[in-house]
């Protein structure tokens, strides 16, 4: 009998396993087939994400945009959420496990996002259609004859795209959901630069001057003639009814109030955006303590600075010289731009001293264009295609030189380029066996924390070692910190602009210029300014974590290739992915 009851109990153990193989089985399956219908669907909707992608399948088309397509994706969207969750997350591999995350805090926050109806919200002073499609030809790829066929393509559909834009914003009229008027004072200047007279002075007919030699000379004039066609009956009819319908309509009807309170459920609203740019259960009292502990730690930092340096007068008579000493502005922009390019090429050289991995795509220095060069901020940095066919390029704004000092170019360029932006978003694009939706996916908090958390990573190579430099590295820093401040401040509790201006000039060295620039920016996008510093905050104390526990045996070049390792994560999935690390390593030292 013993013998009997011992082999039942082990064929039901046997039963057991494999019941449990199958489960795992069934699971991973099911979430595999989920991923690829979700991320097909999301390529298919937006084809100007395949392209960037590296998914030419939709090469000439533009998304459809309008209130039925918005409403059709949200129900799509939900039913990718509803069979994720009959998926038993215990069951995946531990990557998968992270997919799964990652994919439901993405559904999740889209249905957010459609309950609070930001769709009717497309266009920012600095951001949207008028910004973006003007960049397409940096976007897109333009070798052979298909490729321009399908770049004029898109050119004819601009009329179509426009008027989906302004269904969605006059709904927002009707609902009362709108940008702040004050964002958009200089609104004109980026639409009027694309309503020319000259089909051939439009930056979208340059890729036409000068057709590559893969081009067939017998297509350049039919070429040529389609382009000025589209530009003439599409491009600036499009711009022209965007201006009008600005002008006319929209901008005299946005809402007087500049907080995200001011919307419909804007403090619910905002409690979320907070939650979403973070990825943290946190709340805007919370972010806001944590800014003014900050702001007061960095503003000790520079008081020292400003006394090793021997400057008798006060913080404002300090960052007043700053501001208007000519030491410390490039007099031509190709002065700026070297002054840059030389930065970047000695960062470069220090790279392997900080990881045991790097991206093979490279990067390139550009110029902001000058029809947004005005509204833009100091710098931003496009990503290479998922193709490899186009790099990564830091643009960087050389208008209105005398407000572009070169005490911050330094942390500037590490956070834009390397080891910023392009270093965590090139090798994102080549992890091997990630899926596609994961190397296009952003974080904010990920992605902008770690570019912040690269600003400092210049202490440990030697920049720095001008104490004016290091000073603008703590402005670039102040100024992040003073965002968790003022974000909130308009957002959540009541600040006026000039209040939220006038902290940043009374805290940081940052010009008037940039200053409104920035804040104008804030009350356009409420809850994404927070992202820099809680992420920044989230990766210095994992190190600070890691050091303390490995000691003797922490190894940073391990430490980066770890938090860089599974792209852009949520600040709690890198918390776990780190701790598995320190765990391994303690465990290969024992």
């Amino acid at each position: 009998m013993i013998r009997i009851g011992g082999l039942c109990l082990f064929l039901v153990s046997i039963l057991w396993t494999i019941g449990q193989l199958q489960a795992e089985e069934s699971a991973r399956a099911a979430f595999s087939q989920l991923l690829d219908e979700a991320w097909e669907f999301e390529l298919r909707e937006d084809p100007l994400l395949a392209t960037q992608s590296g998914d030419h399948r939709y090469n000439d088309l533009l998304p459809q945009i309008s209130l039925a397509d918005v409403a059709r994706r949200q129900q799509v969207r939900q039913g990718f959420l509803d069979r994720l969750g009959e998926i038993d997350r215990e069951q995946l591999s531990p990557s998968e496990q992270v997919d799964y995350a990652i994919f439901a805090r993405k559904l999740t926050d889209a249905k957010q996002e459609f309950r609070f109806k930001s769709h009717l919200t497309p266009i920012t002073n600095r951001s949207g259609l008028h910004t973006r499609f003007p960049d397409l030809p940096k976007r897109v790829p333009l070798k052979t004859t298909e490729d321009y066929e399908n770049y004029i393509a898109r050119l004819g559909g601009f009329t179509a795209y426009v008027a989906g834009h302004i269904e969605l914003m006059r709904s927002g009229l009707r609902n009362d959901v709108t940008q702040p008027a004050v964002i958009f004072d200089s609104f004109r200047g980026p639409l009027e630069a694309q309503v020319v007279d000259d089909p051939t002075a439009s930056v979208l007919y340059e890729p036409l001057k000068a057709l590559p030699s893969t081009v067939p000379e017998a297509d350049h004039d039919r070429l040529r003639a389609g382009a000025r066609e589209a530009i003439a009956t599409s491009v600036v009819p499009g711009f022209r009814r965007l201006l009008q319908f600005m002008g006319q309509e929209y901008v005299p009807n946005c809402r007087g109030s500049i907080g995200a309170s001011g919307l419909p459920e804007g403090r619910e609203f905002y409690r979320y955006r907070t939650r979403h740019f973070t990825t943290l259960d946190i709340s805007p009292e919370e972010v806001h303590q944590i800014g003014l502990r900050e702001v007061a730690r960095i503003r000790e930092e520079m008081e020292e600075i400003i006394c090793a340096v021997g400057f008798a007068g006060d913080f404002a008579e300090f960052t007043e010289k700053l501001r208007t000493d000519p030491q410390f502005y490039a007099q031509t922009e190709e002065e700026f731009l070297q002054h840059v390019a030389l930065i970047l090429k000695r960062m470069d050289g220090r790279l392997p001293e900080l990881f045991g991995l790097l991206p093979r795509t490279p990067y390139g220095l550009k110029p902001i264009p000058d029809y947004i060069a005005p509204q833009a901020t100091a710098a931003y940095y496009m990503p290479p295609t998922g193709d490899g066919t186009k790099a990564g390029i830091y643009y960087l704004n050389t208008y209105d030189l005398p407000s572009r000092p070169l005490y911050t170019a330094e942390a500037l360029a590490l956070h834009e380029a390397v080891p910023g932006h392009h270093l965590q978003s090139t090798l994102q694009q080549e992890i091997e066996n990630l899926h596609g939706y994961r190397k296009q996916h952003w974080i904010t908090a990920f992605g902008e924390g770690w570019a912040l958390y690269a600003e400092r990573l210049g202490l440990e190579v030697g920049f720095y070692e001008d104490p004016y430099s290091d000073f603008g590295r703590l402005t670039m820093e102040m100024w992040r910190a003073c965002r968790l401040v003022v974000d909130t401040g308009l957002h959540y509790f009541g600040w006026t602009r000039a209040q939220a201006i006038e902290y940043l000039h009374e805290n940081s060295a940052m010009s008037l210029l940039n200053i409104r620039s920035e804040v104008d920016r804030y009350i356009g996008w409420p809850g994404q300014a927070l992202a820099y510093k809680m992420g920044e905050l989230k990766i210095r104390d994992l190190r600070a974590e890691a050091e303390g526990q490995l000691a003797e045996r922490f190894d940073v070049r391990s430490f980066h290739d770890v938090v860089l390792g599974s792209g852009c994560v949520p600040l709690d999935v890198l918390q776990e992915n780190v701790q598995a690390w320190i765990e391994r390593q303690q465990m290969l030292t024992e």
